[in-house]
């Protein structure tokens, strides 16, 4: 077990090292760009120790913000070919070089945090950030609904690239030929912890699909082959309604608009609910079939504020089957993989987001869960991802956002920081 103030500094470090003047990277080689998600968990690293390095990485992120209100999964701010696809291959219409998908909207959350360190400096970057929030949860509820939950158009957009939430709607793509490419992950990362040629095959499919109807929202949604109501979306989202109507409040908006969303997310999680499973799970919605998984984003009810007792009990099954935190997919499942990025290893963020709700409810499984998390962290360092059942780490190394949740949740100095 290392020391707490070793920790503290090397989590410093690494945002630090990362630190591309205004955003970060995930980890240099892997991810040599801003991430949507990655940037916004960050941002809370930074808060804990140079607010206003915080705020720079929120307001570097959008950016990249399209005219249609979408803040892309990855911005493009320099060339960098250790990376496909790149933007080339994506062809964004955004502002700045971009993909065309975004991710799990945790940013208004974050903003919240963040503003919550110092609200005398945060109200005027609240303020110049608003509005640019409000566009982006609009474009999701005016896209990314099926019968009130919030969906996905592209496995990469939900974050959870090779979850096996996506097998049965990837399973039904035909990719055909997608040309020759080569893949840059696993020049950096052992082919075991990654996606397999086939998973690639599919992703590119859809990306050429986009790419060639420019992006057009309308027009991809018609005959779409790949729409998946997701969890980790729809609690995302759900949350970040939530933070933007506070700091909304506190700016003293009318959010009139975002509490309608708020109820209407809320009837959409309902649609989630497996009755085979007793558990929140994606659903195909061109298909209506279930994933059948019981995976880390199952648990993201909690941080969404929806506390549903049947919930608790899932955990508990899932728990005892690993020792650290809350694994990606449920060990007991046939296609658990403890290695291989999102089909079972355990990710702090994700158990950051569970914890969190879980405290904030009230239930003491949340404080269980930050320790496990303390304790992973501090035995293993600061990976991507790792095996729930030993804590081996795998994927990249000096992650940012394993640092960045270290600072502001799983260092017993978090709260003091």
């Amino acid at each position: 077990m290392t020391n707490v103030t070793d920790l503290d500094t090397e989590a410093r470090r690494i945002l630090k090292l990362n630190d591309r003047g205004g955003y970060t990277i995930p980890t240099a080689g892997l991810y040599p760009y801003q991430w949507n998600w990655d940037s916004a968990f960050a941002a809370l690293g930074f808060a804990q120790f140079d607010v206003d390095r915080a705020w720079s990485e929120l307001e570097t992120l959008f950016s990249g913000q399209w005219e249609n209100g979408m803040v892309p999964h990855i911005i493009f701010h320099q060339e960098d070919e250790g990376y496909f696809p790149g933007p080339d291959v994506w062809q964004g219409v955004g502002p700045v070089a971009s993909s065309g998908i975004s991710q799990p909207p945790v940013a208004a959350t974050m903003v919240r945090k963040v503003y919550d360190r110092d609200p005398e400096q945060g109200r005027a970057r609240v303020a110049a950030l608003y509005d640019k929030m409000l566009a982006w949860h609009g474009w999701f509820m005016d896209w990314r609904l099926d019968r009130g939950a919030a969906c996905i158009t592209h496995p990469w957009e939900a974050g959870r690239d090779n979850a096996p939430d996506w097998d049965n709607a990837m399973a039904a793509l035909d990719p055909g030929d997608v040309g020759p490419y080569t893949r840059r992950d696993i020049t950096h990362v052992d082919s075991s912890m990654r996606p397999t040629k086939y998973d690639y095959d599919r992703y590119l499919f859809l990306v050429q699909r986009g790419a060639r109807l420019n992006w057009d929202e309308a027009a991809m949604l018609k005959d779409t082959p790949f729409r998946v109501a997701d969890p980790t979306m729809t609690f995302t989202l759900l949350r970040a309604h939530r933070d933007l109507a506070a700091l909304g409040a506190v700016l003293g908006h009318d959010t009139s608009q975002i509490e309608a969303w708020i109820a209407e997310l809320e009837d959409g999680a309902k649609t989630l609910w497996n009755p085979d499973t007793q558990c929140f799970d994606s659903r195909d919605t061109r298909t209506g079939t279930w994933s059948n998984a019981i995976s880390n984003a199952s648990f993201l009810c909690w941080y969404a504020g929806l506390d549903v007792p049947e919930m608790r009990d899932r955990l508990a099954e899932v728990l005892e089957a690993v020792q650290y935190g809350v694994p990606s997919l449920d060990a007991r499942d046939l296609r658990f993989d403890g290695m291989r990025y999102w089909r079972g290893p355990v990710w702090g963020i994700m158990n950051m987001m569970i914890g969190t709700g879980l405290t904030e409810m009230g239930h003491l499984e949340g404080e269980a869960l930050r320790q496990s998390t303390a304790d992973l962290l501090s035995e293993h360092g600061f990976a991507e991802y790792f095996d729930p059942r030993t804590g081996e780490p795998a994927g990249g190394k000096s992650f940012t956002w394993t640092a960045a949740i270290w600072l502001g949740w799983a260092s017993p100095n978090a709260e003091a920081a």
